[in-house]
């Protein structure tokens, strides 16, 4: 784990700042989360089916008044619940990690394999699911004065190559959307979103682990991103670009070029 200052020392200070993390329970959410506890923040992680991972997770976090609570993107009522369930805790979230997204790999040239219903079902979570999020927890987010969103994206965003072409497509229509909530919820809200290459986890099932390091072989700084490349990303981004907002900040070595 890459050594970042955190605490007392100004840079990348959380502490008493409130973050809701989806996806939290492993990969990019379980790492953002545990970087934002130990900046000082208070992670409230959010998970789908892993409610066991996410209640371990928060267990051996640092710092205290982290909880759990269930986000699943294909339920809006749900969502609105967990935001219920943080105002009454917290009254108020500074930070919002989008995290939580699906895929499934299929070849893009196979046609006939990406079905109407899992197109559906990535656009469903990845984009739409993204949106109920931050609509229902927009008031919070508001009430901080200061907050962030930041939304997990995807160079395949932008080059077209990823897991499915629905990946693809559920991607950019993310980082669009970012570019037009980050008009309507400023000046109280900073919105972007990270987006890196094919990152070390276990997230799109069938895929072969050397594949990511095979790509990263290839770009210019030879690193394949891990989790935590990531969730340090997002402190730095958060603490120090005060003037950033509907934007993307890319995590991927280089693989663009």
């Amino acid at each position: 784990m890459a050594e970042v200052r955190t605490g007392g020392l100004g840079f990348f200070d959380l502490a008493g700042k409130v973050a809701v993390v989806t996806g939290g329970s492993s990969g990019i959410g379980a790492a953002c989360a545990r970087r934002l506890a130990e900046a000082g923040a208070r992670v409230v992680v959010g998970y789908d089916s892993g409610e066991g991972r996410a209640k371990d997770l928060v267990a051996a976090l640092p710092g205290d008044g982290h909880i759990t609570t269930r986000i699943p993107l294909d339920d809006s009522a749900a969502v609105r619940r967990a935001a219920e369930l943080v105002a009454d805790r917290h009254g108020v979230v500074d930070v919002l990690v989008n995290s939580a997204g699906t895929t499934r790999q299929v070849a893009h040239a196979d046609l006939e394999g990406l079905t109407d219903a899992e197109f559906d079902r990535i656009l469903t979570v990845n984009v739409r699911g993204t949106f109920s999020v931050i609509r229902a927890f927009a008031p919070l987010l508001r009430s901080s004065g200061d907050a962030v969103i930041a939304n997990i994206s995807s160079i395949s965003a932008s080059t077209g190559l990823g897991s499915s072409i629905a990946y693809c497509a559920a991607k950019a229509g993310l980082d669009v959307m970012t570019t037009s909530l980050a008009r309507v919820l400023g000046p109280q809200v900073r919105v972007f979103n990270l987006s890196p290459a094919a990152v070390d986890t276990g997230f799109v099932p069938g895929r072969d682990p050397a594949a990511v390091r095979t790509q990263a072989a290839s770009a210019p700084l030879r690193i394949a991103a891990a989790p935590d490349d990531v969730a340090c990303s997002l402190i730095g981004a958060v603490t120090s670009l005060r003037l950033a907002t509907g934007t993307v900040v890319v995590i991927d070595g280089g693989v663009r070029l």
